[in-house]
Formats: C-alpha cells, structure tokens, sequence
C-alpha cells in the first residue's frame, strides 16, 4: 500500500508539473490574443468588457507594420531555402566523409546555438561594416541565415543517420552514380529532417529580434523589429494584434505542412522511417 502511495503522489506530482508548464507557456499568449480583441480605445485591465476588430484595422492600415511584415515573410523564405541548401550539403559532408578536422567543423557549423544572438549580431554588424555592406536587407539575409543553418544541419544529419548505407551501395552495384544514387535515395528517404529543419529554421528567422537589432536599417526592418520600435514610442494594443498575427502565421505554416506533408512524417516516426 505504501508503494503505491507513493506512486499515486509521483504520478500527480508530474501531472502538476507538466500543467504549470503549459499554463505557464500558454496563458501568456491567450492573454494577448484576447487583449488584441479589446473594444476600449486604451489598455485597460483584464479582461476586457467589450470586444473589437479596431487593433487588428489600425495594424492592416498601418504601413509600417506591412512593411515589416512583408520584410519578414521575404526574409524567413530565403533564409530558409539558403540554410537548408547549406545544411544539406553539410550533413551529407560530416556524415559521409573522414577527414581531418571533422569535429571541429561540426562545432564550427553549430555553434550559433551555443553562442548568445546578441553577440552573433554584434560580430555581424562589425564583419559587414569591414566589407562595406550597408544594405539592410543584404546583411539581415546574411544574420538569418547564419542563425538558422544550425537547425537545418542538425536535423538533416538525424535523418542521415537513420539510413543505411547498404542502399546506396545497392544503388550503385545496379549502374547509378553517385548523383543518381543520392537523387534517388539518399534525399526522399533524408526528406523528414530536411522538412523539420526548415521549419525550425523558417520559425526562428521569422521570430528573431536580437540579431536583426543590429542588422536591420529604416528601409528593411521586420515586423518584429517595428513592433518592439512602436513598444518604445507608444504602448498600445496594436502590438497584440501583431504579436497574434507572428503566431497566427506560424500555426498557418504548420497546418500547411500537415496538409501537404503531414506532422507525423516531420516529427513523430523518428529517424529511421521516411
């Protein structure tokens, strides 16, 4: 009896835990998309009596923030189709490949997720005044996908590791070359990393502020850039209408990829399935 006392309060110990982590992670963001709701002209008290599209009108008519958006959205895409080119391509060499140095280089390609953004940020903007690049958006594609390159190698090398060599070697031995064979093989049976990291990449680059602080000039900013720059001159709730609008496009870009590829090939077979 006393075991399984003991094991009734372990259970309801961990359910307790695992309840105030998602209410700690989600009321925050149900708090916001019901303030970005608001029918009062000015920040008042949760929650609030009346609800209203006019922080949703003012953030649509808003050029700024359009601006910003768009920025965003042209951003994230590029970002994301770059570093997983480039993630590829270096999964493939560290998996593949023996040479002298090899775990060095796969620090090297990780280390934007040890290394704090801020500082990333600041040795970029440092780096790009030296190459005399002052295009704003050049050096935010440049920022973006430096930070979003770790994702993509890491979830691709995963997806590498779950496929046997002997397959290639199969391919071979039938007359493919070794292009045919990694067209053919290696990629679709790779896809499911691939697709993970661009997620993971297309979500960070999208979200990010503390490298874009640093790269971003008046004619190319993201949307996240100008609502923190609207927070300093005048709080109000058309920043929730744009905070609910970066999760409104980041759960759309989830449900798409279900829709077309479906969640449990990104996420929930593992790395040995396709």
């Amino acid at each position: 009896m006393r075991r399984r006392h003991i094991d009734d309060l372990g259970r309801l110990a961990f359910h307790a835990v695992i309840a105030a982590a998602l209410a700690f992670l989600l009321l925050p963001i149900a708090v916001a998309v019901v303030m970005s709701f608001d029918g009062r002209s000015f920040m008042g008290p949760f929650p609030p009596p009346s609800l209203s599209l006019q922080w949703y009108d003012k953030l649509f008519r808003n050029d700024y923030f359009l601006d910003g958006f768009k920025t965003s959205l042209v951003l994230a895409i590029l970002a994301t189709l770059v570093a997983t080119t480039v993630g590829l391509a270096a999964a493939v060499a560290l998996d593949r490949y023996a040479f002298r140095g090899k775990e060095a280089l796969g620090a090297f390609f990780l280390s934007p997720l040890i290394v704090p953004e801020v500082v990333i940020g600041f040795a970029l903007v440092m780096l790009f005044g030296i190459l005399d690049i002052t295009d704003g958006f050049t050096r935010l594609v440049g920022g973006h996908i430096l930070i979003s390159v770790p994702y993509t190698i890491r979830t691709a090398l995963a997806s590498l590791v779950g496929i046997r060599r002997s397959l290639t070697e199969a391919a071979l031995t039938l007359g493919a070359n070794e292009r045919q064979a990694f067209r053919d093989i290696t990629l679709p049976l790779a896809k499911t990393g691939l697709m993970s990291g661009a997620v993971f990449a297309l979500a960070f680059s999208f979200d990010d502020v503390p490298t874009s602080l640093f790269l971003y000039d008046l004619d190319s900013y993201t949307l996240p850039i100008a609502l923190l720059g609207t927070m300093r001159a005048s709080f109000n709730l058309t920043m929730a209408a744009g905070a609910v609008l970066l999760l409104g496009f980041t759960v759309a870009w989830i449900l798409l990829l279900h829709r077309l590829v479906g969640l449990e090939r990104i996420v929930g077979q593992g790395i040995y399935r396709n």
